[in-house]
């Protein structure tokens, strides 16, 4: 006991000395949901006092564009948060580390790289109004969003703006069978069903669904169970779902290295992933902490994931949408 003791107190000595001599500066871009971000981001203020932590919140897509175009001269150090296929599509914008949690975290959620790191799983959701859809038509599968009684009704963010839609968008067309066999098929359909509307941000997606403008969402797992407290809305996990994680990730070159890693070992740590999970209901990516309030992803019916595929080809697949767009 004695050991262990003198173990934690060796430990927490290291801790505040290395809190005690972090300084400088740390630029954070983020697309995560403002109340979140702004509750990791105090969380790691409170343990680094003396970095002056700045950050820019925008969608997944704008971030990384940015991301590319300012590569000769980093603005910033860190992106915080989107899909990791859509981070693993701009990998060349990264530098490689290797967490101080990286052995809590499970092979499936990091790049074999290491140039991005999970660290919040995200199965994706159909958010519905009850006062405008009963449980019993509640859109249940991918299919389901087809029907032609919610034309017009469906709240979808635009896959090229936003990497919670981009996950969604190469979900739907892995469910199918793949790009080869009926997914592109599946895709021109749903389109036609948002009757040409299609949204800037995923954030709307859940807002306007509970405001009432929307019948049905599709949307993630951490934006829908805020919403537990709401009886108007509820949601379920579609059949061949998914669960890309968000990331984080290094950016190449970035002005303030030493703390843009421990940024990343701060969101992957106990503290911060304890306080996402139990505060904001996002899924915790360590192995050796249980997510609160959330169902197991093993309960849920997960399709094979083409995370290479979703990466690689995210230009074409992009490209591919917009003729749909264009064409309908």
């Amino acid at each position: 006991m004695k050991k262990l003791v003198a173990l934690a107190l060796t430990l927490l000595m290291v801790f505040s000395a290395s809190a005690a001599l972090a300084q400088g500066s740390l630029v954070v871009y983020s697309p995560h949901d403002a109340d979140p971000l702004q509750a990791g981001l105090a969380l790691f203020q409170a343990a680094y006092p003396d970095i002056k932590v700045e950050y820019i919140a925008a969608g997944t897509g704008e971030l990384l564009q940015r991301v590319a175009a300012e590569s000769e001269n980093p603005l910033a150090d860190v992106l915080w948060g989107g899909g990791a296929d859509s981070l693993a599509a701009f990998k060349p914008y990264f530098q490689t580390y290797v967490s101080a949690n990286d052995d809590v975290i499970a092979d499936a959620f990091k790049d074999a790289e290491d140039l991005w790191i999970g660290e919040s799983p995200l199965p994706m959701v159909l958010f519905y109004n009850k006062t405008m859809v009963s449980e019993e038509d509640a859109p249940k599968t991918w299919e389901d969003l087809l029907n032609p009684k919610w034309k017009g009704q469906i709240a979808y963010a635009s896959p090229a703006k936003s990497g919670s839609a981009y996950t969604q968008l190469c979900t739907m067309i892995l469910a199918q069978g793949g790009p080869d066999s009926g997914g592109w098929d599946f895709v021109e359909k749903f389109y036609q069903n948002l009757d040409g509307k299609v949204q800037d941000s995923s954030g709307n997606c859940h807002k306007l669904v509970a405001s009432g403008e929307y019948a049905i969402g599709v949307t993630i797992e951490k934006s829908a169970v805020l919403y537990a407290d709401n009886p108007d809305v509820a949601f379920v996990y579609p059949e061949k779902n998914s669960a890309v994680p968000d990331g984080v990730a290094i950016i190449k070159n970035c002005p303030n290295l030493d703390n843009a890693k421990l940024f990343v070992d701060f969101v992957t740590g106990l503290e911060c992933q304890k306080d996402q999970n139990e505060n904001w209901k996002r899924r915790p990516v360590r192995s050796d902490l249980a997510p609160v309030g959330l169902v197991p992803l093993s309960d849920l019916d997960l399709t094979d994931y083409d995370f290479d595929w979703a990466a690689n080809d995210k230009e074409e697949i992009i490209e591919k949408w917009q003729e749909i767009i264009v064409n309908n």
